[in-house]
C-alpha cells in the first residue's frame, strides 16, 4: 500500500510539475503558433499571386497554339482549291480535244486520202485568181466590143438603140454664164424645136455643167429651172463645178456623153467660142467611119513652174528639164472619136489629171494609139477665113 501510494504520489508530483512547467511555457508556444499561421498565410497569398500572374501566360500560349493550328488548315484549304482548278482545266482541255478529234474524224472521212490538183489549187488561192482573170477577160471583151481597141474598126451599136449619131457637142459653161448661154441660143446654137430637129439629123448640143459645192443651193436650183425651160443641159451629177476642178471635168463629160448617146464623135467647146455649126458638121461627115481620131488645133508650150503665176503647173517636174508640154489640142475646141471617148469612160478612175484640161486629155491620148489630126480650121484664134470657130 505504502509503496503504491508513494508511486502515485510521485506521479502526481510529476504531473503537477508538468502542469507547472507547462504554465510557464505557454507564451512562447503562442508566439510560435502565430508565426506559423502568418507564414502559412504568406505562402497562400504568394501561391494565389503566382496563379494570377501565370493565368495570362497560359491563355496567350493557348491562343498561340490555336493560331498555329489554323495555318495548316488554311494552307490545306488553298491547296484543295488549286487542285480543283487544275483538275477542272485539265478536264475542259480533254473535252475540247475530244470534240476536235471527233470533228476531224468526221471531216477526214469526207475528204479523199490523196489531194487532187483541184484541191491544191483551191488551197493555194489559185481559184480566186482564175476567177479574176475570167472577169478581166470579160471586161476586155466588153471594151473591145465598144470600140476600145483598134482591131474593131466600128463601135458596137445596140440593136435596141437608134441609128448612131454623128456628133455630141458639149459646151462648157458655169453658174455665172447665163447671159452667154442666151447669146449662143440666139446665134449659132438652135433652140426649142430647131434643137430637136438637129438631133434628128444626128447632132446633139448640150451645155455641160456640174453641181454646186453646196448641193441643192440656189445655184443648182437656177440651173434646174433653166434646164426645165430649155432642155439643153448635160448636168454632171458627180462633178463639182469649180475652177480648180476643171481638169477633171473632161473625164465626167466624155463618160456621161458616151453613156447617154452613141455617136461617132464627141466635141468639147468652151463657152467663149462661136461655132460655124454647118462647117463643123461638114468636117465631121468627111471623117465618118474613122477610129482613134484626136482632132484639134495642136500646140505645145512652156510649163510654168513658178507658183502664183498664170497657168501654173503643180506637176511641172514631170515634164523634164526642158519644161515644155507635149503636143496637144487647144482646149478651146477638140474632137475625139467614139473609141477614144469610150477609153476615157472605161479608165477614168486611173487617168492622171493635170492643171489644165487640154493638157490632161493630151496626156491620155499619148498612152494609146491615137491619130493626131492638126487642122487649122479648128484654131479659133487664127486669122484663117475657113475656120469653123472664132473667139466670142
Amino acid at each position: 500500500m505504502d509503496g503504491s501510494l508513494s508511486i502515485n504520489g510521485s506521479k502526481q508530483a510529476e504531473h503537477s510539475s508538468r502542469q507547472a512547467g507547462g504554465g510557464a511555457e505557454s507564451p512562447a508556444s503562442e508566439i510560435s503558433s502565430s508565426s506559423a499561421a502568418a507564414m502559412e498565410t504568406l505562402a497562400s497569398a504568394m501561391r494565389r499571386e503566382n496563379r494570377r500572374f501565370k493565368a495570362p501566360s497560359s491563355s496567350a500560349a493557348s491562343a498561340a497554339g490555336v493560331a498555329s493550328g489554323r495555318v495548316p488548315l488554311v494552307m490545306a484549304f488553298l491547296s484543295c482549291l488549286a487542285w480543283l482548278y487544275v483538275a477542272g482545266r485539265l478536264w475542259q482541255d480533254a473535252q475540247t480535244r475530244a470534240i476536235l478529234s471527233g470533228l476531224l474524224e468526221k471531216s477526214s472521212g469526207n475528204l479523199p486520202k490523196v489531194l487532187s490538183v483541184e484541191d491544191k489549187l483551191r488551197n493555194l488561192g489559185c481559184k480566186e485568181i482564175g476567177r479574176k482573170i475570167v472577169e478581166a477577160e470579160m471586161d476586155l471583151t466588153r471594151a473591145r466590143s465598144q470600140g476600145y481597141l483598134w482591131g474593131n474598126r466600128t463601135a458596137a451599136v445596140d440593136s435596141e438603140k437608134k441609128q448612131q449619131l454623128l456628133a455630141v457637142i458639149g459646151v462648157y459653161t458655169g453658174f455665172g454664164s447665163r447671159l452667154r448661154r442666151n447669146v449662143f441660143r440666139g446665134s449659132w446654137m438652135p433652140r426649142g424645136d430647131a434643137l430637136k430637129k438637129l438631133e434628128e439629123k444626128g447632132v446633139v448640143i448640150r451645155f455641160v455643167i456640174g453641181r454646186s459645192a453646196n448641193r441643192g443651193d440656189s445655184l443648182d436650183r437656177n440651173i434646174d429651172d433653166e434646164n426645165r425651160r430649155t432642155n439643153d443641159f448635160l448636168i454632171l451629177e458627180s462633178h463639182e463645178e469649180a475652177a480648180e476642178e476643171l481638169p477633171s471635168k473632161a473625164k465626167f463629160f466624155f463618160s456621161a456623153a458616151v453613156e447617154a448617146w452613141d455617136a461617132e464623135f464627141y466635141v468639147k467647146v468652151e463657152d467663149n467660142i462661136n461655132l460655124d455649126l454647118a462647117g463643123l458638121i461638114e468636117m465631121l461627115k468627111g471623117r465618118r467611119g474613122s477610129q482613134g481620131l484626136y482632132m484639134g488645133c495642136m500646140k505645145s508650150g512652156v510649163v510654168i513652174s513658178e507658183e502664183g503665176q498664170q497657168w501654173y503647173e503643180p506637176d511641172w517636174w514631170k515634164f523634164g528639164d526642158s519644161k515644155t508640154y507635149f503636143r496637144h489640142a487647144s482646149g478651146s475646141l477638140f474632137i475625139l472619136s467614139n473609141n477614144l471617148a469610150h477609153y476615157i469612160n472605161i479608165n477614168s478612175a486611173s487617168l492622171q489629171s493635170y492643171a489644165h484640161d487640154d493638157i490632161s486629155v493630151g496626156s491620155w491620148m499619148m498612152g494609146v494609139n491615137a491619130t493626131y489630126v492638126d487642122d487649122d480650121r479648128l484654131c479659133c484664134s487664127s486669122s484663117r477665113q475657113e475656120k469653123v470657130c472664132s473667139n466670142a
